[in-house]
């Protein structure tokens, strides 16, 4: 298999469906960043956890997950109620923080962001589903990048690690996010805590992998990495399963992480 146009639109829904399943699976959560909100119960606990070990999504897997569970062992493995209820000297600790150009004051003005929007709201989904219905991934997450960044305080650096579809960018962290928040089947990886987002309007989350894999089978015609790329690609996912098309996250990312394939 190389090109799309070589092999039938079956042939390729039983071959990604089947990579699905591979990778779908408990075992995958282990060695991938998603097993740091998998160690919370809380539904706020998960959603701080998963957003902002999302955020500090890059580089190799291993030390964004011992990144993470040190950033929050800062918060005593309790966030919600850390970020509501911290006091000044409570942030001491964090101004040593930093994750590759992930510094100590983007830590902080995070932590002062979520504050704001814990105070006011009771889960995070309330400030992505808070515009027009249909819900439309695009809208929801620029309009939540312009509320988390509202704050006088806010950095213009702090921005570039919260990425806006109005501005090109795949989105890959968020979209993720996302996944991990909305998606729910019975292999136990994807939380599925937020019900007023369909899964129909998940995007895929795009990186290198996903894209060595789409060049790869030519499942994609636009050679640009951004936000066009991203609608391109999960609309052809959406033919696949209209309902789903974030489960072949799974079979993009795991073929090349995996080794399956050779580039």
């Amino acid at each position: 298999m190389n090109k799309v146009g070589q092999f039938s639109h079956q042939d390729i829904k039983i071959f990604l469906d089947d990579k699905v399943e591979r990778y779908n699976r408990p075992e995958f959560i282990t060695d991938d960043p998603i097993s740091i909100p998998h160690t919370y119960n809380k539904k706020q606990d998960i959603e701080i956890t998963a957003f902002w070990t999302a955020v500090l999504s890059w580089g190799q897997r291993k030390t964004i997950i011992n990144k993470a569970k040190s950033l929050f062992e800062l918060m005593d493995n309790a966030p919600h109620d850390f970020i509501r209820n911290h006091s000044a000297k409570d942030l001491a600790p964090f101004e040593t923080f930093k994750h590759r150009t992930f510094l100590s004051d983007d830590t902080l003005y995070f932590i002062a962001a979520l504050k704001e929007i814990y105070l006011r709201h009771q889960s995070l989904e309330e400030v992505f589903v808070m515009g027009d219905q249909p819900f439309e991934m695009a809208q929801a997450l620029t309009r939540f990048h312009k509320l988390f960044f509202s704050l006088s305080e806010g950095l213009d650096r702090t921005k570039k690690h919260l990425p806006n579809p109005e501005r090109g960018s795949t989105c890959k962290r968020l979209n993720m996010f996302m996944r991990w928040m909305v998606r729910q089947d019975d292999k136990g990886v994807d939380f599925g805590l937020w019900k007023n987002v369909p899964t129909s309007a998940l995007m895929i989350p795009y990186d290198l992998h996903v894209d060595r894999v789409v060049r790869h089978y030519g499942l994609a015609e636009r050679q640009q990495r951004d936000w066009k790329l991203v609608e391109e690609l999960t609309a052809f996912c959406r033919t696949l399963d209209p309902v789903d098309p974030a489960k072949y996250d799974y079979a993009l990312f795991g073929l090349s992480v995996s080794g399956e394939l050779s580039f």
